[in-house]
């Protein structure tokens, strides 16, 4: 059927099923890596959420004869609210592209919504990640983004605070060296040595992925470490490699860009470590990426241009309340 004898209606069917289509193609790395929490809102339930740390002491305490026994302690740690907002694009098919035989330029254009919403989204997670060691970043729209923790530091911070005691934590690897077998095993140690709860209290984090922007020295060098197995006739045959199945690489192609999504490749050599157990990293979606379409006599069919008009709309949130649960390095070796 040619397009000039389709009928608005069937093209709408046309277009929904292209744009389904075309946003299951978005590799949604940032968003399936298990470093966000996901979760859908419900309609009419308000278009904020607050996210709070409570923590309660770790050890009972010795109990004499004939004593009451001590109240464990409970303390409130740090409080961060996750405000929804929308983002959108139009685009327009004209009459002479649905009449002429300009196939190619309405699957285009229809193609290219199909996958604005979901990577808009994909961009924003992964920049609390890009942006992590500052409390605020631009977007795009030049909007100024709060993306502090619950202490009010940055996501990345060599003193992070916690509420019920004077201990401080950090979880920016000092120098910030590039990824080796060194640079692992020191943020393994910073696991170990700097996760505490809201009293100062040492507890157990056990990070589960590696995180690493797509540059190609990064993902070899994590390759070689994950996979690499000795030859049984050399000098170390038999000895098993100690990272094998330790971490799931997860590669985020858009840490390394600026505000619009361009390259930066300041950036390419950032990476870390994090425990998706952990992590209190949350995305929750008020309204999944989803295709706005005209209809006979509404707005969508534009009067005068004879246009019909498609859009994109989606609506989340995103918030992180602390940073223990992740480790960071910039690689770039400065102090």
């Amino acid at each position: 059927m040619d397009l000039n004898t389709v009928s608005l209606n069937v093209f709408v069917q046309l277009a929904n099923v292209i744009f389904e289509k075309e946003k299951e193609t978005v590799e949604m790395n940032a968003r399936n890596s298990g470093l966000f929490y996901v979760e859908t809102v419900p309609e009419q339930t308000g278009d904020i959420r607050q996210f709070t740390e409570i923590d309660r002491n770790r050890y009972a305490r010795r109990k004499n004869e004939g004593d009451q026994s001590v109240h464990a302690k409970v303390q409130q740690g740090y409080s961060v609210n996750l405000q929804a907002y929308r983002v959108a694009a139009d685009l327009s098919i004209t009459y002479e592209m649905r009449t002429r035989n300009k196939y190619n330029d309405v699957i285009d254009t229809l193609t290219s919504l199909g996958t604005q919403g979901a990577e808009r989204m994909e961009l924003d997670l992964t920049h609390r990640i890009t942006f992590g060691t500052a409390t605020t970043y631009t977007d795009m729209d030049g909007v100024s983004v709060s993306i502090a923790v619950g202490d009010t530091l940055s996501l990345f911070n060599t003193a992070h605070t916690v509420k019920g005691s004077s201990v401080t934590y950090r979880n920016r690897l000092p120098n910030n060296p590039l990824i080796s077998r060194g640079a692992l095993e020191l943020a393994e140690r910073q696991f170990v040595e700097q996760s505490v709860n809201q009293f100062g209290e040492k507890i157990r984090i056990k990070p589960d992925v590696l995180f690493t922007t797509d540059d190609p020295t990064q993902i070899n060098v994590v390759m070689e470490y994950f996979k690499s197995l000795a030859s049984p006739d050399a000098p170390n045959s038999g000895v098993e490699n100690v990272y094998k199945h330790k971490y799931r690489h997860v590669v985020l192609p858009l840490i390394a860009t600026d505000a619009n999504g361009l390259v930066d490749s300041t950036k390419s050599k950032y990476w870390g470590l994090a425990s998706t157990q952990k992590s209190t990293a949350h995305l929750l979606v008020w309204e999944e990426p989803h295709l706005k379409t005209p209809s006979e006599g509404n707005n969508g069919e534009n009067f005068s241009t004879d246009d019909w008009t498609f859009g994109v709309r989606a609506g989340y949130g995103i918030a992180i309340t602390n940073a223990q649960w992740i480790q960071f390095s910039t690689g770039d070796g400065t102090a």
